[in-house]
C-alpha cells in the first residue's frame, strides 16, 4: 500500500511558517511529487491561501483550529483527501496557537493511519519575539516551550538580528527545552525540505538495516484480528508509562459483541460501542516507544496471554 508522507508546519503567530511552506511546495513540485495543503485559519477567512499554488489540492478550515474544536472535522478532510486523490505528501499549516501533539493526534486517525507516515513536526521560530517572550501572556509562553518541545526540526528566523553571542545563547536554550531536535537558523524561511534529512528519509546503517525512527513523536499502528479480553486490556492500559500520550482505535471484545472505539488521553481511558463495521486498527502514539515490545504484548493480548 503507498503511504501519503504527512509534514506539521508549527509554530507562533507571525514566526514564518506560510514562507516556509512556500519553499517547501516548491521543492515538492520540483521533485514532481503529488501535494496537498490543509491550512488551518482560526478566524473566518483565510489569510494566506495565495500562496499555494495551483497545482497543489488546497484545504482550508476555518473558524477553529485542528487540534481542538474542530479535530472531527480534520480527520474527515484528511479522510477525504486519501480517497479522492492520490498523494504523495500533505503539508498541515497550523493556527499559531496549535499544540503540536493534539494536530499530530488529529493526523492519525485509525480510518487510514495504515496509509500515511508522519515524517515529523516542523517548528519556527521568530528569533525576536522568542528573546521578547516574557512579554507574552504565560499561556502563550507555554505554548512557545511546547511547540519547541516536541518539534524534530526548528526552524529559527530572523537571526541576521542576532550577534554571535545571541544565536549562541538561543540554541542553549532551545537545546534545554528539546535536546534532540536539529536547529536550523535562518531568515526567510530560507530552507527547503531537502535540507531537512532526517524527516525527508531515513538512513540505513552500515549493515543495510534502516536506523531507529528518530521523531521526537512516533506512532505505532497495531491491527487486531480477533476479540481480546477486556480485562486484560485494561490491565495492559494501567501499567502504560507517561511517555504514551494518545492512543486511539477499533477493539472487539470477547465478553460482548460489537465494535468499541477506544481514546486514551492524559492517562484517562474512554469507550463507546459503535454501529458500524470498520477494521481493527490501534494507534499508539508517545516518545520513545518501543514499537517490537508493543507488538509483542498486543499480540499475546490477542492469543490470550498476558
Amino acid at each position: 500500500m503507498k503511504h501519503t508522507d504527512i509534514y506539521i508546519l508549527s509554530g507562533f503567530l507571525g514566526s514564518g511558517k506560510t514562507t516556509l511552506l512556500k519553499r517547501f511546495l516548491q521543492s515538492e513540485k520540483e521533485r514532481g511529487r503529488k501535494i496537498a495543503v490543509v491550512m488551518n485559519e482560526i478566524g473566518q477567512v483565510s489569510i494566506d491561501s495565495h500562496a499555494v499554488s495551483e497545482d497543489a489540492v488546497l484545504s482550508e478550515l476555518l473558524s477553529g483550529c485542528v487540534c481542538c474544536t474542530i479535530q472531527d472535522q480534520f480527520e474527515v478532510e484528511l479522510y477525504s483527501l486519501l480517497r479522492q486523490h492520490a498523494l504523495d505528501v500533505i503539508y498541515i499549516e497550523t493556527t499559531g496557537v496549535a499544540h503540536p501533539v493534539e494536530v499530530l493526534d488529529a493526523c492519525i486517525s485509525p480510518l487510514f493511519a495504515r496509509r500515511v507516515q508522519m515524517r515529523g513536526i516542523i517548528t519556527t521560530i521568530d528569533a525576536t519575539r522568542w528573546s521578547n517572550r516574557q512579554q507574552l501572556s504565560v499561556p502563550l509562553q507555554m505554548l512557545l516551550k511546547e511547540q519547541v518541545r516536541h518539534a524534530d526540526v526548528l526552524i529559527i528566523n530572523k537571526t541576521d538580528e542576532l550577534c554571535v553571542d545571541a544565536q549562541a545563547k538561543l540554541s542553549f536554550e532551545l537545546q534545554a527545552i528539546n535536546s534532540d531536535a536539529r536547529i536550523i537558523f535562518t531568515t526567510y524561511s530560507n530552507v527547503r525540505i531537502d535540507d531537512i534529512h532526517l524527516l525527508s528519509h531515513r538512513p540505513r546503517n552500515e549493515h543495510g538495516r534502516l536506523n531507529v525512527e528518530r521523531l521526537r513523536i512516533q506512532t505505532y499502528v497495531h491491527t487486531f484480528t480477533k476479540p481480546i479480553d477486556l480485562h486484560m486490556f485494561e490491565r495492559w492500559v494501567r501499567q502504560l508509562p507517561d511517555t504514551i500520550y494518545r492512543m486511539k482505535g477499533f477493539l472487539r471484545f470477547t465478553h460482548t459483541s460489537g465494535v468499541y472505539s477506544f481514546q486514551y488521553a492524559y492517562g484517562t481511558p474512554l469507550y463507546m460501542k459503535e454501529e458500524m463495521n470498520v477494521p481493527l486498527h490501534f494507534v499508539i502514539i508517545g516518545e520513545q516507544l518501543d514499537k517490537q515490545r508493543l507488538k509483542q504484548q498486543l499480540d499475546d493480548m490477542q492469543k490470550g496471554e498476558g
